[in-house]
């Protein structure tokens, strides 16, 4: 990676929508972390009570054929019998709290930073619709032609739509299951500095406190 903005970019493209939650797939956290899938998997085995249903939950069959077919560098999963686990931003940097090595604590700050990057161009859009429809309206009121000249240009104002191939999953209302709850926004506090007079890897909790 080259620089921070570079690698921010390069995890925000690695974060895929699957049942109307942004998540990573645990084989792309593991790269990230410099581990093997295996050992990222059997990491969260073993601290279980630390990854909660909003944390961390494994694909249905259905979602990990679509992520397969929509993401180019998933194929390698594509034959695996073993469905894979899907983080939330929860379960990412708890991931590198368990793993406790300096990659993973180096890398979980930018997987933070891709996951604020999504939801704040997510609400700018928002708003930007929201004036547009404003704008709209008022023209109604005047005079046809403004309106015919509006929706000529309107194209031309709208932000670029999102790439279809990140959202995996269906549009309906999904069925009743503990991973298709809606997900509160964490709260993280940057630290500036590392606590003095340690020799070993910082943990992720040296870098954020919790408080979810």
């Amino acid at each position: 990676m080259k620089n921070k903005k570079t690698t921010t970019i390069y995890v925000e493209s690695l974060i895929l929508t699957v049942s109307h939650q942004r998540v990573m797939i645990d084989s792309d956290l593991a790269g990230l972390y410099g581990v093997t899938t295996k050992a990222l998997n059997q990491a969260v085995k073993r601290n279980s009570n630390r990854f909660p249903e909003d944390f961390v939950f494994r694909l249905t069959p259905d979602e990990k054929e679509q992520v397969v077919t929509n993401c180019d560098h998933l194929k390698s999963i594509k034959f695996s019998h073993a469905l894979p686990f899907a983080f939330t931003e929860y379960g990412a940097i708890m991931a590198a709290n368990v793993l406790n090595s300096e990659k993973a604590v180096e890398m979980s700050v930018f997987v933070v930073r891709a996951f604020v990057r999504m939801r704040e161009r997510v609400a700018a859009n928002q708003i930007f619709e929201k004036r547009l429809a404003e704008i709209e309206k008022k023209l109604l009121l005047h005079d046809s032609s403004l309106r015919d000249l509006y929706d000529r240009i309107r194209p031309l104002l709208l932000p670029p739509p999102e790439k279809p191939k990140r959202k995996i999953g269906f549009l309906e209302e999904p069925a009743n299951g503990y991973h298709h709850g809606p997900l509160a926004q964490p709260k993280l506090a940057p630290r500036l500095a590392k606590p003095k007079g340690s020799g070993q890897h910082s943990t992720l909790s040296t870098y954020f406190q919790f408080e979810l």
